[in-house]
């Protein structure tokens, strides 16, 4: 495909950032009360963990701990380094509250966590229905999206998917200039890693699972890696990392097939290089760069393609190792949304800037400027322009907006996890693709009467699995909606405990040959074998 990556990653990004205040969090242990043994129950359970102990809180028969640190404060001398062991405490640490959320721009970004951003953020928190050791329930660990540059993990309650009978751990990692520079004054040797710190959290949160899940009922032996968009993507790349191997026993890539081609080292090294000229370090010395206030680095950053082949966290593009079937053989779900680029195209009045959004030539409702949107956002010439236009024909869709949309998903989201799940599908790994298509689902980043968009797009599917607290415009699902939903996170959980997404409710066969794709609609989610044809994917492959 000639779709320009660079600019598939700037629309994943999503939403403009600016600078934030930084203050440090500190969570401070309980104090004045008698230390509870580990693991014991009631309202506020106390679990023993390799920092000491901690005391949670439970409710609806599920227990949750907030704001773990997994790791150091990469701040001053550890900032652009691989991360470190964190400090243990002594007492008991309390645990009912989430920790700092990871620096990141925000203007007009509704995924923006509440409370405190700070450096100081590599924790996690983990939803378990059985805070004690010897229950062996699987562990879903969840990647938060963002385009690598925002979110974060308290935005994401894990109790109904624990409900559902897995340990849920959502984590937190570095973003933007943070958790992505390259640079040849950061790297270890020169020539050497640099970049990719936020994929190395990543890795530290899955080996702090690997010593501790245990003791909330988790098996460190049976961890599903999961996220969405950024998130998904980053999936992805930890089952082509080294660095991962043996940590994660299955993969849920949801809407993350949008980048397969990360940037060689020594382009991102030199993207590196302006980056510092234009925080003040004509210098280019890691001093320098240590030395600039996190609102500098972060309101300054732009993820053209999120991650580097930096030969160590990374050793080739993510989509050359999974062609080559150099690739964690864990079983798969890799799904999308039915229009995956309407969110981003559809005149939301959603601000973007930084180069987020996608680049148009006009205005996408007027059908005079659809060739010409086509070359500018694909990156093609006019001549390919004009053969996307004759496959896409606007005689075929409601509107122009309807078709752009839809060609541009195709390219980006579509065809690309269709490529996905055939090369892991052809190297024997159990691969279960989905396409998520409530179109009347509706979306929390938008007020009540633009929710629904009339196709589901871009994150729609998150709700059915999360709860998310903190969306600016919370959603109410159907009943139907509800039921679709609960089968949802019966099949995650189902697929976390054994591999297998299928239920007595629910028949999920293996892709196959690729044309096997569940449906997910209320009330008739079904099995397609239409997939490639509905997405033009042959056209795509031959271009």
């Amino acid at each position: 495909m000639k779709t320009t990556r660079a600019r598939r990653v700037r629309r994943a990004a999503l939403f403009a950032v600016s600078a934030v205040g930084v203050a440090a969090t500190v969570i401070t242990a309980g104090t004045g009360s008698a230390v509870a043994s580990p693991a014991s129950g009631g309202a506020n359970p106390v679990v023993r963990i390799d920092g000491g102990l901690i005391r949670g809180a439970n409710a609806a028969g599920v227990s949750s701990f907030r704001g773990l640190p997994y790791a150091a404060p990469p701040t001053g001398k550890l900032r652009w380094r691989p991360p470190q062991p964190a400090s243990s405490w002594s007492g008991v640490r309390d645990a009912t509250q989430f920790g700092a959320g990871c620096p990141q721009a925000l203007t007009g970004n509704p995924f923006l966590p509440p409370g405190t951003i700070s450096e100081d953020c590599l924790n996690l928190n983990v939803s378990t229905p059985t805070p004690r050791s010897g229950s062996d329930r699987p562990v879903l660990v969840w990647i938060h999206g963002g385009g690598l540059v925002q979110d974060g993990s308290r935005n994401y309650d894990g109790t109904k998917l624990a409900a559902a009978g897995t340990v849920v751990v959502t984590i937190n990692y570095r973003l933007g200039a943070l958790g992505f520079l390259a640079h040849p004054a950061l790297a270890s040797r020169p020539g050497g890693p640099a970049g990719n710190y936020g994929l190395m959290d990543q890795q530290a949160a899955l080996r702090w699972v690997q010593r501790n899940i245990a003791q909330f009922g988790g098996d460190p032996r049976n961890v599903t890696i999961a996220g969405q968009s950024a998130g998904g993507l980053s999936v992805l790349a930890q089952m082509v990392s080294p660095g991962a191997r043996g940590l994660f026993q299955r993969a849920i890539v949801q809407s993350g097939t949008f980048a397969l081609n990360q940037r060689p080292l020594a382009a991102a090294e030199a993207a590196g290089e302006t980056f510092a000229k234009s925080v003040g370090c004509a210098d280019q010395t890691a001093a320098c760069l240590r030395r600039v206030p996190v609102s500098d680095l972060v309101s300054n950053f732009g993820v053209e393609i999120p991650g580097v082949v930096d030969g160590s966290v990374l050793t080739q593009p993510i989509g050359t190792a999974l062609a080559r079937g150099q690739f964690a053989r864990v079983p798969v779900i890799n799904g999308i949304t039915h229009d995956e680029e309407l969110l981003f195209v559809a005149g939301l009045g959603i601000t973007v800037s930084q180069g987020t959004n996608i680049p148009l030539a006009g205005d996408p409702t007027d059908p005079a400027n659809y060739q010409a949107n086509i070359a500018q956002a694909l990156g093609v010439s006019d001549k390919r322009a004009a053969a996307i236009a004759n496959e896409y024909p606007l005689s075929a869709y409601p509107n122009p907006v309807a078709a752009f949309s839809l060609l541009v998903s195709d390219a980006s989201f579509a065809c690309p996890a269709l490529q996905v799940d055939r090369w892991t599908a052809v190297r024997g790994v159990p691969t279960y693709a989905y396409q998520f298509n409530d179109d009347n689902a509706p979306l929390n980043i938008l007020p009540p009467d633009k929710q629904h968009l009339g196709l589901s797009t871009h994150g729609t599917e998150l709700p059915y699995l999360f709860d998310q607290p903190n969306a600016p415009f919370p959603v109410t699902l159907t009943p139907d909606q509800q039921a679709l939903a609960a089968s949802m996170r019966t099949a995650w959980a189902s697929f976390a405990a054994s591999g297998n997404p299928s239920s007595r409710a629910l028949s999920w066969p293996s892709v196959g040959n690729g044309t096997k794709v569940l449906s997910f609609v209320p009330l008739q989610s079904k099995v397609t074998t239409d997939f490639a044809a509905a997405h033009h994917c042959s056209f795509w492959a031959a271009g």
